[in-house]
């Protein structure tokens, strides 16, 4: 149970998280941040803590080249992949590898990566992923045309998610791509 939002701005990626950690029924605010950077990356995750720990602090993401969309969806999956494998949390259901969800951020892009290690790029260049996920993406929609600053943007999408889910809960931690 979370909210991680993302926006494009001026050649760089904001994101923003909630702290709630949520079995489904109980709700503890934790300390661990759910949006961080790594090298040229901005990372912000849903699904699980124990996935973000990995992308945090185990995960050495190579660097960027090339065109940035088969980078992405090759050498950066790849090596998530390992990754996660290595720290003992990627799943295999029917013979399909299975992760989380996370947006990640690179070189003024924001991108999903989903479930089944898919990448996609929000034309919007916004994005939102976990239970808070649609209000969110509202909040980013109806923001958009006005005159507001990327954080201005994200905490906005971050309360109406937080006001009307019951998965979504304050302090809001904020990260971006390193300049």
């Amino acid at each position: 149970m979370t909210v991680i939002v993302g926006l494009v701005h001026r050649k760089r990626v904001h994101l923003a998280g909630d702290s709630a950690g949520s079995d489904g029924h109980q709700l503890t605010i934790r300390r661990d941040r759910k949006v961080f950077t790594n090298g040229p990356y901005v990372f912000g995750f849903t699904t699980s803590f124990r996935m973000g720990q990995l992308l945090h602090h185990a995960f050495e993401p190579p660097h960027p080249e090339g065109a940035l969309d088969r980078f992405m969806t090759t050498t950066f999956v790849n090596a998530v992949r390992t990754c996660l494998k290595d720290g003992g949390w990627a799943r295999k259901d029917s013979e399909q590898e299975q992760a989380g969800t996370f947006l990640v951020g690179v070189h003024g892009r924001l991108f999903v990566l989903y479930g089944d290690y898919q990448v996609g790029e929000p034309v919007d260049r916004y994005a939102a992923v976990g239970c808070g996920d649609e209000l969110a993406l509202g909040a980013l929609h109806a923001t958009a045309c006005l005159d507001l600053k990327p954080r201005q943007r994200l905490t906005a999408a971050l309360r109406a998610a937080d006001h009307h889910s019951g998965g979504v809960a304050a302090p809001y931690t904020y990260a971006r791509t390193p300049r």
